[in-house]
This record gives C-alpha cells, structure tokens and sequence, in this order.
C-alpha cells in the first residue's frame, strides 16, 4: 500500500509539473505511469533480499540441496508480481489524473506483465549483489536504471500506442523488442546469480 500510494503521488506530481493542458496530460500519460512504476520499482526491489541478509537466512538457503537458480527465480517472479499488480493498480490513477482511458484493456495488461518482467530480472540480480551495502537504495538504481532502458522505452511506446491509437500498426514490433530484452535477462540474470550470492 505505501508503494502504490508513492506511485500514486508521483503521478499527480506530474500532473501538476505539465498543468492544465489536457492534450498534453494525455499524450505523456504513457510516459508518466512508467515513470510512477519505475521510481515505486527501487522501493521495492531494494528492500527483495532484506530479510534474508537482516537475519543471515541467506547463507541456510544456501546450504540446502537447491540452485541457487531457484532461489533468484521465486524471488524474481514475487517481485513481478507485486510491480504488475502496482502497474495495474496505477492506470485508474493514470485515467482520473491524465484523462488517458483505453477500451483495449487486455493489451494494456499485457505490456504492463512484459514492462514488469523487464524490471524485475535485473532488478532482483542487482538487488542482490547491493544487499550487503548500506547506501542499497541509491546504488540499486545506479546500476538499474542504464540496464532497462529498451525495455523502459519499449513499455512507454507501447503503452502510448495502446492508448493514443496505433494506425500504423507498431505495437507488435514494440511488444517483440520487450518479449526479447525479458526473454534475454531472465535466462541471463538466473545464470549468475549463483556468482553473485557465492561472492
């Protein structure tokens, strides 16, 4: 609750940057809710691997009979899971705010799942390698934030397409560059992970 209510005040804060202009309230609204998902993300990524490093759980998970593997994709599917629900949760935000509704509902679910993907695999890697760090909370975006740019870009295209009209039919190449950066991080990130928490 307190993320999507940090997620909810990014947007109006937004709103307020732009003004009055509904045009263009509408036509960055795309661009704002990523921006929303992106901030309210770090809040939650950093805080992925706190309870294992507060009370050494880490090192016990490690020692069971399991890759590591598993353990960076059931910490990784939770955290897609809690920023899709948060995507989600922030789009009657984005249409009360920005005046921004859309009847392709199903497509806009769709990119909000691949767009959360994409932050959530190497988010959680990177969660990870800064959870024994005191300064987490800025160094986690450091890191985080160059990496998902395509993706990050990809989303916001999307997104804008679904809502503003797509004659030229560009959604699908978007959705593609998305389903091929998550398709990447995700194998990529569950390889090293096990260098991550072993080191």
């Amino acid at each position: 609750m307190a993320i999507f209510v940090f997620g909810a005040a990014a947007l109006l804060l937004f709103s307020f940057a732009v003004g009055p202009d509904a045009e263009a309230l509408r036509k960055f609204s795309a661009g704002f809710l990523w921006l929303g998902l992106l901030l309210s993300s770090t809040l939650t990524l950093a805080e992925s691997f706190h309870a294992e490093m507060e009370n050494r759980a880490m090192e016990g998970l490690l020692l069971l009979p399991a890759s590591p593997r598993a353990l960076y994709y059931g910490k990784a599917i939770a955290n897609w899971l809690q920023l899709m629900f948060l995507g989600v949760a922030l789009v009657p935000v984005m249409v009360v705010l920005y005046d921004a509704g859309t009847t392709r509902i199903l497509s806009l679910i769709l990119v909000i799942a691949l767009g959360a993907a994409g932050l959530s695999a190497p988010g959680t890697l990177y969660a990870a390698m800064t959870a024994q760090v005191r300064s987490k909370q800025t160094l986690l975006p450091l890191l985080l934030f160059p990496l998902i740019v395509p993706a990050l870009l990809a989303s916001v295209k999307a997104t804008s397409l679904i809502i503003l009209g797509d004659p030229m039919n560009q959604g699908k190449s978007w959705l593609v560059l998305l389903f091929a950066f998550d398709a990447i991080y995700w194998s990529l990130c569950g390889l090293l992970f096990h260098k991550v928490v072993e080191e």
